[in-house]
């Protein structure tokens, strides 16, 4: 029996291997950059929003090395809402191998989020390089990063299980998380400090909090934090009591609630897809 577990693993993740690189190569082909796309992306995005709310609206003139800080938060959401985009279509898009071959159906969502994970790999090393350019001091903190990054993924693939499952019978669940995706754009602090919010009147305070323990907001911060200046505003500095620790609970609360909602969904999945 262990020798049959061993070889039904081994042919998951060969499987598994296969969708990633068929998946990556596929979201590129046809397109004359290629997979410069990876990059040039989130940096253009970047540069809207640097002309924009840095440039003529004097938002991050109180951040130090506020283009790296910039670029982090545009990177990481990048990274949020392509994770999820992919991960919410994953099932209905592999139909046809679903309906074809009997094998764990989670493999198609992490086979269809590892794409973005792969992209942001290769944007951190413009991030490094970025900060490097504009004067951040290398250190030890920085190695904090990935722990996050690993919470942020978790998240993202905790929805990506839980929209996905729900999408292959309900498929306006896509058009309806464009729409919340582009609003809580706003909810986090990517373009604007979270000093800005503090100082917005007397519910400023409370603003913030409620910010900060989204737990999007928290890894942005915290990544922030770590690899370019300790003077960014974080969840555990703002936040009071237990409630600090809440981003974290809503990650393993969704991860929890998501993975045994896919897991009943699963067996029907070939007969709606």
């Amino acid at each position: 029996m262990e020798g049959v577990a061993n070889v039904f693993c081994r042919k998951n993740r060969v499987l598994l291997g296969e969708l990633i690189k068929t998946d990556f190569k596929l979201r590129y082909q046809g397109s004359v950059l290629g997979y410069l796309w990876a990059i040039l992306r989130p940096l253009l995005m970047f540069a809207i929003l640097y002309v924009v709310f840095a440039k003529l609206l004097r938002l991050g003139d109180d951040i130090p090395h506020y283009p790296v800080y910039l670029l982090t938060g545009t990177v990481l959401w990048n990274f949020f809402t392509e994770c999820t985009n992919l991960g919410i279509q994953s099932i209905v898009q592999r139909g046809d191998l679903i309906r074809k071959i009997t094998f764990p159906k989670y493999i198609v969502v992490i086979a269809a989020t590892s794409t973005a994970v792969i992209n942001l790999l290769i944007n951190l090393f413009v991030i490094i390089i970025f900060a490097f350019i504009n004067g951040v001091t290398p250190s030890i903190s920085w190695l904090l990063c990935f722990p996050l990054i690993i919470e942020l993924y978790a998240f993202a693939l905790g929805i990506s299980f839980l929209l996905g499952a729900i999408n292959v019978k309900f498929r306006d669940i896509t058009s309806i998380w464009e729409v919340l995706i582009q609003a809580l754009f706003y909810a986090v602090p990517i373009i604007y400090p979270i000093s800005l919010v503090l100082d917005s009147g007397s519910y400023g305070l409370s603003a913030a909090k409620l910010i900060l323990i989204n737990p999007i907001a928290q890894v942005i911060q915290d990544v922030r934090y770590n690899l370019i200046t300790t003077e960014t505003v974080t969840t555990w500095e703002l936040v009071d009591g237990p409630l600090k620790f809440l981003p974290l609970i809503i990650v393993i609360f969704t991860m929890i609630i998501a993975l045994l909602f896919f897991r009943k969904r699963s067996k029907y999945f070939a007969e709606e897809v």
